[in-house]
């Protein structure tokens, strides 16, 4: 008995109209934009777009939506897919060379491999974390800071499946003693996600090593609040006790 062909899977660039105001008041007028996506369907009914950037390379969290939404409310752009596709390639050669010069502890080649694939994609979050991490290893303290300001205000830097990369990246900050930092980082991914007990750990020992004594008790209470039996936090809090610093 032969098979039914099955039906290719959608992967290409598309675009759709949006309607927008800029300005206020009187001056205020309305526009329209093309925005451009990548769209890659990743089962029978769903698709996931993200948008282009000017250099045109998805960036960004990617967003769900119905292949027939697709179909109906977005235009091919099929002369834009080989470009997409070879911009993709070169910022993931990119970024498996940083990794691998990074690991050898090659930092300046790294930095300057990573320094590629933001060339081309500036939110990308292995490249900029891979650059701090290089300039955490050199004590490059000022550009490193600099480096943390972009870090910080990609959202998707603190997604699960970068986690490998946040977890290091915060250890990194606190081995330094840049433990400000390593503050505001893990405040800034309670803001994303504050249910998750082991940020509330790091936290509280990014405050220990500030030696904000209120500040790590607080934490560490929510730690043990959220994991009743997490023995870290549990240290954490005896500690503290222990030494009446609290």
């Amino acid at each position: 008995m032969t098979e039914a062909p099955t039906t290719p899977l959608i992967e290409g660039v598309f675009s759709i109209d949006k309607k927008g105001k800029i300005g206020t008041g009187a001056t205020a007028k309305r526009v329209e934009q093309t925005v451009l996506y990548y769209a890659k369907q990743v089962d029978e009914e769903s698709v996931e777009l993200q948008m282009l950037n000017p250099k045109n390379v998805p960036f960004g969290t990617p967003e769900s939506i119905g292949k027939d939404d697709l179909l109906n409310d977005y235009t091919p752009k099929p002369e834009l897919f080989k470009e997409v596709l070879a911009n993709i390639r070169q910022v993931n050669k990119s970024l498996a060379r940083g990794d691998k010069f990074r690991k050898r502890g090659e930092s300046f080649t790294a930095e300057f491999e990573f320094t590629n694939a933001l060339n081309l994609d500036e939110e990308n979050v292995r490249a900029n974390f891979g650059i701090g991490l290089c300039l955490l290893e050199r004590d490059e303290e000022e550009r490193a800071k600099e480096v943390f300001d972009r870090i910080i205000n990609i959202e998707s830097a603190f997604e699960d499946e970068h986690k490998h990369l946040f977890n290091e990246y915060g250890i990194a900050l606190r081995k330094k003693k840049l433990g400000q930092q390593a503050v505001d980082y893990y405040k800034r991914a309670l803001d994303l996600s504050d249910q998750d007990e082991n940020l509330w750990f790091n936290l509280a020992r990014a405050h220990f090593d500030t030696e904000d004594w209120a500040q790590c008790a607080t934490a560490a209470a929510k730690c043990v609040e959220l994991s009743p039996d997490h023995p870290e936090g549990k240290k954490v809090l005896a500690y503290l006790a222990k030494k009446e610093l609290v």
